[in-house]
């Protein structure tokens, strides 16, 4: 997973996963991708901003099951809530919690789930329920996808032991286009 360099086989199966065939229309070209960075003081991890610059910037075709959601904007199952989302903040966790089952949770845990859900990373979409996929853009995992629900917070990848698939949004794609649903591990 190389977060700050377009792979070009990567960006090949966005390409091949994604059912985008408008000549890039739906794509944000670089000088917006550049411009979005700048205005939130981040750089997106690769392949996703090359995904965005170049093929399209959301989808109906792809993960997550109500489609990728455009750069700028949230699923519209987000909630009636509107806190702020600081993109250039760290995303504060680098394994999986889940604050339902925790008997003994942190004096500060409400507003470490305030960082999870708005700190560090990009909706990517929703699963419907309130399980939403966010892509870190921000502090030690970014690069990573994260299902995050109204119970839990969990990293997408082999290494973390919730899946077969490859970590980083390539990955993440990849295990859909196979045909393989987030919580299964073959």
């Amino acid at each position: 997973m190389n977060i700050d360099r377009a792979d070009p086989a990567e960006v090949a199966v966005l390409r091949a996963a994604f059912d985008v065939d408008d000549g890039g229309e739906s794509a944000l070209g670089w000088e917006a991708v550049h411009a979005f960075e700048a205005g939130h003081g981040i750089v997106l991890p690769e392949p996703y901003r090359t995904f965005i610059a170049e093929i399209s910037d959301g989808s109906y075709s792809g993960p997550p099951e109500y489609g990728l959601v455009p750069a700028a904007e949230l699923p519209d199952d987000w909630g009636g809530e509107e806190q702020e989302r600081d993109l250039s903040r760290p995303f504060p966790l680098a394994e999986a919690w889940m604050w339902e089952d925790d008997s003994d949770p942190a004096e500060d845990a409400d507003e470490i789930l305030e960082q999870v859900h708005n700190h560090g990373s990009i909706v990517l979409g929703t699963d419907g329920c309130a399980m939403n996929w966010h892509l870190i853009v921000t502090g030690p995992h970014r690069g990573h996808v994260w299902m995050i629900s109204d119970v839990g917070a969990v990293p997408f990848g082999a290494q973390f032991g919730f899946t077969t698939g490859e970590p980083g949004f390539a990955g993440w794609v990849r295990h859909w286009a196979d045909g393989k649903t987030w919580y299964n591990a073959a």
